[in-house]
Parts: structure tokens; C-alpha cells; sequence
């Protein structure tokens, strides 16, 4: 079976690297992919958004499957378009992928089914915004409607950053179209947990949880990220949060989709937050996450192409998903300036040496070719994922095998997976 991957940062080199694991998969093709991503399979310079050139690909590659990593071109509707020419894809079609694409749009639909989450109030007008933020409780959260690379979210603890995130997303455009309209919700404490899950329209299966560390700096100081650091499972995710989050929040999301028109087929991402009140959520993603991916799928046991297609074939329910008895800690090497302004183009040194380590993944996220050298191509430049027996084991080999990569204004958290 020939498989094709639309991206190319770390979730999708995580994706390649279970797929390389599979007996099915004899030949794996990214598009765009990454330098990284090129020791797996075979790189594209295609854009995850020239639907046209992908389905080209596909038809002249004879490619059987393709799995779509990225959000804009699901929620643009590539697999709408994939669908169209016959051709196998795996993703949730343009009007589910707007469980992730409007904020406002999820928050309503949790609303409408009674599905626990924050309270909330929408606007698509500054000045009513701005009169809202006069009278509401503090800290409070703003949120841009549409796609923002994970960083529309603004944590405000007084007015005064309020409106200056509000003047931000809906004056000065920082997020362009996805600030159009706002989503002002009442701040939740408690531990954040993330719960990536299969689900073909009907069955919903949940993999193992993970926690993500969202700000830039140590201690959760800093503006917010696209994730700095993950660890898998969340000691925080006992079994009866488990048993509540399937009563309550997972198989109500998928049936509240399909009763909506929008059956979704593909991965939701529940990020939750466990508040003295109950978990709750606190947003929705349509597709893998970044980068709980990068510790998540290296404990899957079970073939992901088995799952896939079960998935897109509604047979999901015959489908057991096992994981390792383990544990996994991925720290992210980032740009020194991430997520504001950074410098690219340092070559990397010490990928042979880490390439050596046993139960250690160097996940690419910012990289490419330069002069045959591997350089520095994005804020989050890798993604070094080490497994283990717990979470201190996983985290030692971790941390310990950062010390291999070199690159200048190399930058990373100290604190992740510090529990």
C-alpha cells in the first residue's frame, strides 16, 4: 500500500514513523514533509493547500491512501475535494472540520447538547465586545473564531489586557480573517488534559491521554504556543474522569455532529480541563494534535492503517486499539524568540548521534535542506520524544538526549513533564 501525508512539522513526522511501522505501508509519501520527515518517505513540494496538485499526486503515484495532518486544508474541505475524484483520504469533510474552524460554532453546538464547557458569549462587533469586557468577571478568556496556529487563545487577567487582546485580534488583524468574531469565555482552573480520538461517525475510540505545556517560558509564564512540551499518559486522567468524559463529552460530540448534518469521521482532539466542577471542555481540534502526537502515537501498539481505514469504512466498533504500558515525554527544541520573532537557517548537528538512541525520536517540525546540510526552518524547530517505564524515566532520557542537538538560539522549556 502506497500512503500519502499532507504537512510537514512534527505531527505529521510522527504520523510517518508509525506508518513506517506497518506491514501494510510499503511506500509513504509526504507533501510538503520535511528533512526529517525525508529519511521515511518520499517529500513532495507540494502546498498543503493546492488540492489540484495533491489529487495529481495521487492519481499518477497510484497512491491508496491519504491522511490529511494539518487544519487549514480540512477545514478549506480537501477531503470534500479527494471525495470528489473517488479517492481515499482520511479527515473529517469541511462542514465537520468546523468543530475546529469556528470557535463560536463549537461552543454553541456544546450549548445546544449540554455538553459541559465554560460559559461563554460571542460577538462579531468590537465596540459590543468592548462594553461586554466593562462588566465581566476576571481572569477572562478571549478567543479568536477561526484557525490562529494555536495562538488566538489570550488569557486576560484584568480589563486592561482584555482590550488590548481585543484590539489585537479584531482591530490590528494579528490573526487576520479568524478574528472576525470573538469568543469571550469565563476562565476554568483545574489541570489540562488532551484526549486524541478515532471516530468513523458513529463509534468513538479513545487513545491514551496526554498534557501538553502551552506557554513559552518556564512555570506556564509567557504567551501561548503551539506546545512546547508534552508527556503521555496524564497521571490526572484517572478512570473516573475517564468514565465521566465518555458519558458526558466524547460520544455526545460525535452524535451532536451527526444529528447536525456534519457527520465527522477522522481524529477529534478533546482538550479538556479538569475543574472542581467536573472536566470540561475547552476546545475542540479536528486532526491530530501538536505535539501530544509526537507521544502518543509511538506507544500505539495497533497497526494506525488498520485504523484508519476502519474509520472511513464506519467499522470502527470492530476495531480493538491497544497502546504500550508505558510512558512518553517529548520536549520541544524551539528558535530563541519563538512564538514572536526568531531567526532561521542554523545548520543542526548532533541528528546522527541522537538517530542512535534507543526508544528516543527526533520528530522534525522546523527543517529543510540547505546546501546538503539540515538548517533550522520554523519557531519549533524538533520534537525529541523518549519512552519508558514512567513518566521520570521517559523525561530523563528525554532531557538527557537534547543535550545531543546543537543549533544556535536553540531554545526549550526545563519544567516539562515536572509533576
Amino acid at each position: 500500500m502506497k500512503v500519502l501525508v499532507v504537512g510537514g512539522g512534527g505531527r505529521e513526522h510522527a504520523i510517518c514513523e508509525c506508518l513506517s511501522r506497518s506491514k501494510r505501508v510499503k511506500k509513504i509519501y509526504a507533501a510538503p514533509g520535511n528533512a526529517g520527515i525525508a529519511n521515511l518517505a518520499e517529500c513532495v513540494d507540494i502546498s498543503v493547500m493546492d488540492f489540484e496538485g495533491l489529487i495529481d499526486l495521487v492519481k499518477k503515484e497510484g497512491i491508496d491512501l491519504s491522511i490529511i495532518g494539518m487544519d487549514d486544508p480540512l477545514c478549506a474541505g480537501i477531503v470534500d475535494a479527494f471525495e470528489a475524484e473517488g479517492l481515499r483520504v482520511f479527515g473529517p469533510r469541511k462542514a465537520a472540520a468546523i468543530l475546529e474552524g469556528s470557535k463560536a460554532f463549537s461552543k454553541e453546538l456544546m450549548k445546544k447538547y449540554s455538553i459541559p464547557t465554560a460559559e461563554y458569549e460571542c460577538f462579531d462587533n468590537y465596540d459590543k465586545a468592548a462594553a461586554y469586557l466593562e462588566s465581566c468577571k476576571y481572569p477572562t478568556v478571549i478567543k479568536a473564531d477561526g484557525l490562529a496556529l494555536g495562538k488566538g487563545v489570550y488569557i486576560c487577567k484584568d480589563k486592561q489586557e482584555a482590550m488590548e487582546a481585543l484590539k489585537e485580534i479584531m482591530v490590528d488583524k494579528k490573526h487576520s480573517t479568524a478574528g472576525d468574531k470573538i469568543v469571550i469565555e469565563e476562565f476554568m482552573e483545574g489541570r489540562e488534559v488532551s484526549v486524541l480520538s478515532f471516530v468513523d461517525g458513529k463509534t468513538i475510540k479513545i487513545m491514551s491521554s496526554a498534557q501538553d505545556h502551552k506557554r513559552a517560558y518556564d512555570n506556564n509564564e509567557g504567551p501561548n504556543t503551539g506546545g512546547m512540551g508534552t508527556f503521555s499518559p496524564s497521571p490526572f486522567y484517572t478512570k473516573e474522569v475517564d468514565e465521566f468524559c465518555k458519558k458526558h463529552i466524547y460520544q455526545k460530540t460525535v452524535d451532536a455532529m451527526r444529528e447536525s448534518g456534519r457527520e465527522f469521521k477522522g481524529i477529534i482532539f478533546f482538550g479538556l480541563m479538569l475543574t472542581k466542577d467536573g472536566p470540561k471542555v475547552l476546545e475542540y481540534n479536528a486532526r491530530f494534535g501538536d505535539p501530544e502526537t509526537q507521544v502518543v502515537l509511538p506507544r500505539l501498539r495497533s497497526d494506525l492503517v488498520d485504523i484508519v481505514e476502519a474509520c472511513i469504512d464506519g467499522k470502527l466498533e470492530n476495531v480493538d486499539i491497544e497502546f504500550e504500558d508505558n510512558a512518553a515525554v517529548c520536549v520541544v527544541l524551539a528558535s530563541k524568540g519563538y512564538p514572536v520573532v526568531y531567526e532561521k537557517g542554523f545548520v543542526i548537528q548532533g541528528l546522527d548521534a541522537i538517530s542512535k538512541e534507543e526508544d528516543v525520536y527526533c520528530f522534525h517540525a522546523g527543517t529543510k535542506f540547505k546546501d546538503g546540510k539540515i538548517v533550522t526552518n520554523g519557531g519549533r524547530v524538533l520534537g525529541i520524544s523518549a519512552k519508558a517505564k514512567s513518566i521520570k524515566e521517559a523525561r530523563e532520557k528525554a532531557y538527557k538526549s537534547t543535550e545531543l542537538i546543537g543549533f544556535e538560539n536553540k531554545y526549550m522549556r526545563t519544567d516539562i513533564a515536572d509533576i
